[in-house]
């Protein structure tokens, strides 16, 4: 699976993926990171690649040495890649299916985004397909490929 597959992925056949996949480990360690918008049509790369350079370059993982299923995270932004925008990361059910998936939890961790909840899982061996609530409501999509 790469990120072009992804890409060219329907939204329904996105949501059959993360429905079919566990959760996988809690993420450790800096991941490119990819803005799934519009998936499987023409400007689905496009806007991916605008996100990608002006905006969200991916997240920075750090697992609790003490707990392994549980971590914090700051995604890297802004045109350097900043490390910002911290979230608390941990294994829960899934607002999507009500399966277990990794929670990428904004909600004690920052002004800005403490309305956004993120949910991943594994889709292989570091390469995890996400999904961005704003409340209750999902936004859109994402995958993290840890090199």
């Amino acid at each position: 699976m790469t990120i072009a597959e992804l890409k060219k992925m329907t939204q329904k056949e996105l949501d059959d993926l993360f429905r079919q996949k566990p959760a996988g480990p809690i993420p450790n360690g800096e991941a490119k990171g990819t803005a799934l918008v519009l998936p499987g049509t023409a400007v689905t790369n496009i806007i991916a690649d605008i996100i990608r350079i002006k905006i969200w370059k991916g997240k920075v993982f750090e697992r609790d040495p003490k707990s392994p299923d549980r971590g914090v995270l700051k995604n890297k932004i802004l045109l350097l890649g900043h490390r910002a925008i911290e979230a608390n990361v941990y294994k829960d059910k899934s607002w999507f299916d009500g399966k277990e998936c990794v929670v990428l939890d904004y909600s004690k961790t920052s002004f800005i985004a403490k309305k956004v909840r993120d949910e991943i899982r594994e889709i292989e061996p570091g390469f995890y397909l996400g999904i961005v609530y704003w409340g209750k409501k999902r936004t859109i999509g994402f995958a993290l490929d840890f090199p």
